[in-house]
């Protein structure tokens, strides 16, 4: 017994030894080997701090810069928004355009050059993958956005017939219904002098078009999904500090707690809309034309072809959260920085509605006619340049690989910075930072130099719904220059930040004036 009982110690000893030895290498000496091989390439950046590396620091720095408003009419943006990147860069920036710095104990390069950005987005021989992403994030990219491989390209052939042109054609009563709710409330609270915070009022428009367009339901059926994501996301910002600490998903918090319980809330508000789907497919009812209809045929069609769905109902459920935040979130904000900038921007803005009144007149804006709106396309390529909605995309080292001139061990981070490339001089010339629409006047090939332009991605995994939000974009914003002239409020403070997506910190109130 005396012998058993010392083998047990002597099991249990071992375990917790080779445990704590791959913590050690996990928290200390891995990060030690992968900042060694960075710095012996030439590559600049902050020193490793265990466990929390920059991580602290980004907080901190972020919630100083959120205490200082911007110049009411600037869009030198990326200094407020990204205070930690600003501060990698002008300590450790070189001329190949990389440096990096500590997201945890894995070390994370900061890729502002294009090409470099365009090669890590397109590999597709598993060298590159999407970075492993904390339990937090995946509240929100379980869906189409967080698969790799064969999946991803099983769900983006599912998916791509919804997003054709002609289908979107068909959603044009719906985008022009929500949109003539919007106006028609809009001037009611113009008749009454009252100011209209945008940032709200085009969350709840997006949100009722989303409804419309993917789910047939109305807003009042959605609202409460957008509510209730809307608050995760305040929650993942809040949490977010901590998320790299092992085991820290696990402990009761109350912030843990809620995102739980608002994730099982969200997943059944949305397997009931899909489970009566099922049921009205079964009937023998034609689909409604919306997302969620040419989704499941898409995926009845495979099952057909392949002997087997494409989709399980719990990865419909995925797509239909990602629709709903991608959907929503993007372009409400793409609509609220255009509304911000024209009212910046007086000229623009009558430039633009001079040519939605040259191409339709007070009529109802046309589908073939919205790509008759050369000017005001321009408008949204700038908006989208100084105020991406997501401000760039992370990757993962699987395998070593160089990419420019450095060799990159297997679990390092690259961020491609869309946001740095959009404000970069060396890219955009001197005037990077001033809202010039007239840049993209020959298109976005030629607008800047090494065509630093990435709004929706690039590559084969490029935004599967960029043209659903410009088709969205462009009919409201006809609507409004049509009925409305606007400025911004003098309350309104010019304060980004970012949340997950890029957000006006303190809303978008904007006077509204009838012609």
């Amino acid at each position: 017994m005396a012998c058993l009982a010392v083998s047990g110690i002597l099991a249990a000893l071992l375990l917790a030894a080779a445990w704590a030895v791959r913590m050690l290498d996990w928290a200390l000496w891995r990060p030690r080997r992968m900042e060694q091989s960075l710095r012996a390439q030439g590559l600049k950046g902050s020193t490793y701090r265990p466990l929390s590396g920059d991580l602290k620091d980004m907080a901190r720095l972020a919630e100083e810069a959120r205490a200082k408003p911007m110049p009411a009419f600037s869009h030198a943006i990326f200094p407020r928004v990204m205070p930690l990147f600003q501060r990698v860069i002008e300590t450790y920036g070189n001329d190949n355009k990389v440096t990096f710095h500590w997201m945890g104990p894995l070390p994370r390069a900061l890729i502002v050059d294009p090409d470099q950005a365009r090669e890590v987005m397109a590999n597709k021989t598993g060298e590159i993958g999407k970075a492993r992403a904390t339990y937090l994030v995946r509240y929100f990219i379980r869906g189409l956005v967080g698969h790799e491989g064969d999946k991803w390209a099983k769900h983006r052939k599912i998916m791509n017939p919804a997003f054709h042109m002609e289908k979107l054609k068909r959603m044009m009563p719906a985008f022009a219904a929500c949109s003539e709710d919007l106006v028609d409330q809009w001037e009611k609270m113009a008749a009454t002098g009252k100011e209209v915070d945008v940032c709200v009022e085009l969350q709840s428009y997006t949100g009722d078009v989303i409804s419309r367009t993917a789910f047939g339901t109305n807003f009042e059926e959605g609202r409460k999904v957008f509510r209730l994501q809307d608050e995760q996301a305040l929650l993942v910002a809040t949490t977010l500090p901590y998320a790299h600490i092992p085991g820290y998903r696990f402990l009761p918090t109350r912030n843990n707690k809620r995102l739980e319980a608002i994730d099982k809330e969200v997943r059944q508000i949305l397997l009931g809309i899909i489970k009566k789907r099922e049921e009205s497919m079964k009937s023998g009812k034609a689909n409604n034309g919306d997302l969620l209809g040419l989704l499941m045929e898409s995926n009845l069609e495979h099952l057909r072809e392949h002997g087997k769905a494409g989709m399980t109902t719990e990865e419909v459920v995925e797509e239909c959260k990602l629709f709903y935040f991608a959907g929503q979130e993007t372009t409400s904000l793409l609509l609220t920085w255009t509304m911000v900038a024209l009212s910046m921007h007086q000229d623009w803005q009558e430039r633009a509605r001079q040519e939605v009144l040259q191409v339709f007149g007070k009529e109802k804006p046309t589908f073939d006619g919205l790509s008759q709106l050369k000017t005001m396309t321009m408008i949204l390529y700038e908006v989208l340049r100084l105020y991406p909605p997501a401000i760039g995309i992370q990757r993962q080292v699987k395998k070593t690989i160089k990419i420019g001139n450095v060799v990159y061990p297997p679990g390092a981070l690259l961020f491609l910075s869309f946001i740095q490339m959009h404000h970069d001089p060396d890219f955009w010339g001197i005037d990077a930072d001033e809202f010039k629409p007239e840049r993209f006047a020959q298109g976005v090939s030629k607008a800047s130099a090494k065509n630093a332009y990435f709004p929706f991605g690039a590559g084969h995994r490029i935004c599967i719904g960029q043209n659903f939000a410009l088709v969205e974009a462009k009919l409201v914003l006809c609507l409004i220059l049509q009925r409305f002239s606007f400025e911004l409020s003098p309350s309104y403070t010019h304060a980004p930040h970012t949340i997950l997506t890029l957000k006006p910190q303190h809303g978008a109130p904007i006077r509204l004036r009838r012609l």
